[in-house]
């Protein structure tokens, strides 16, 4: 199965200080490898107007329901997950990650992953800047993020677009 992630609204590539964000210049993001934090697939800067990705993954059918597993899926106590790390790049090209979003299969429709799993395509689409525009962290659930099986307009949906 691949899982497509789709990404607009990016919070740019600087951010100032605020409360509870010390802000950062040179943002990027990208997803975290499994049990990896510093090797990311598909850095994109924080002022691209998208980004996207897709990971390969298997998909198995469980007595609890649809278990997804792959090289960019994170499983820890409370379910399997795909990380979005923020962080900044330097003059070397090195990331240092300072915050991520969560993205939880469990917050999935139990049909829509079913579907997904049938059809070999699992999509999100989502924004990835916050109320205060900063890059997006925390766990993503919807309506901030939608889910869809399957290719076309009819695909299974949940939760609404943003962004």
């Amino acid at each position: 199965m691949q899982i497509h992630i789709e990404a607009s609204a990016l919070p740019g590539r600087t951010c100032g200080p605020d409360s509870d964000f010390p802000g950062f210049e040179n943002i990027h993001v990208g997803v975290q490898r499994k049990d990896r934090p510093g090797e990311l697939l598909g850095l994109h800067p924080g002022d691209a107007p998208t980004a996207s990705w897709t990971l390969e993954c298997t998909a198995k059918a469980t007595a609890d329901g649809v278990e997804i597993s792959g090289p960019y899926i994170q499983s820890r106590l409370g379910g399997r997950f795909v990380y979005l790390s923020w962080g900044t790049v330097d003059e070397a090209g090195l990331f240092s990650m300072f915050r991520r979003a969560k993205l939880m299969f469990s917050d999935i429709e139990p049909g829509v992953l079913e579907a997904a799993a049938r059809s070999g395509r699992l999509t999100g689409r989502l924004g990835l800047s916050d109320a205060k525009g900063q890059p997006l962290c925390a766990r993503v659930r919807p309506p901030a993020i939608a889910w869809s099986a399957g290719a076309g307009a009819d695909a299974n949906t949940t939760g609404t677009r943003t962004g």
